[in-house]
């Protein structure tokens, strides 16, 4: 049985490229962002990976590059769930802010602690550990099952939302997942054990 799920951060975003916090704010993909999920899915298409569900957040960003990878694989009709769990950590009132405004506002430090930190949260908003405690049951009760019962199952969602998933999934501290990187537009390709545990990945770079 082949126990595939497929990780994908969304394509670069309008407020990524404006070094925008955007959190559940609905900006849609860019030019670069259409190109990095149509690569990502003829990346998977390369690789010869197909997909029976796909899931995905209740934001545009994550939906279009769903959508697109489905495309270029020749899956635009896939069975496709749509989430709010899956969404993004919610950056509350750091939303919509130029980076550098949110620094010159609340200082540099605090910034830093805010988006470095696991467990705190910046005004009105969730830590990353806010996010997990919402990812991580959906992830259990609705996908988890998919992928065991030999579904190819793909996950288009974001860099925290993912980020929460990976943690459990690989076993990680609060440190080595804030330091985990996830590119826009590259596909993690996790096998599982039939304990759950991972058999394999392969991180689909260009």
């Amino acid at each position: 049985m082949d126990r595939l799920l497929v990780l994908c951060r969304h394509g670069q975003s309008d407020w990524n490229l404006k070094n925008l916090f955007t959190g559940w704010k609905d900006p849609d993909l860019t030019e670069k962002g259409v190109g990095e999920a149509k690569a990502a899915g003829q990346r998977l298409k390369a690789k010869g990976v197909g997909f029976d569900i796909a899931f995905t957040s209740d934001l545009t960003r994550a939906q279009h590059t769903c959508r697109l990878v489905l495309a270029e694989l020749g899956q635009p009709g896939l069975e496709t769930i749509r989430d709010l769990a899956l969404n993004e950590r919610d950056y509350g009132e750091l939303s919509g802010l130029n980076k550098d405004d949110a620094r010159a506002k609340w200082g540099e430090e605090q910034v830093l602690i805010w988006r470095r930190s696991y467990d705190v949260p910046p005004p009105g908003g969730e830590s990353l550990k806010d996010t997990a405690a919402r990812v991580l049951p959906y992830y259990i009760h609705r996908i988890l099952p998919q992928v065991m019962a030999g579904k190819r199952t793909l996950v288009a969602a974001h860099g925290n939302s993912l980020r929460a998933l990976i943690m459990a999934m690989e076993g990680l501290t609060p440190d080595q997942i804030l330091a985990r990187e996830l590119d826009t537009g590259v596909p993690l390709v996790y096998r599982l054990n039939a304990d759950t545990t991972i058999a394999s990945l392969d991180v689909l770079k260009g």
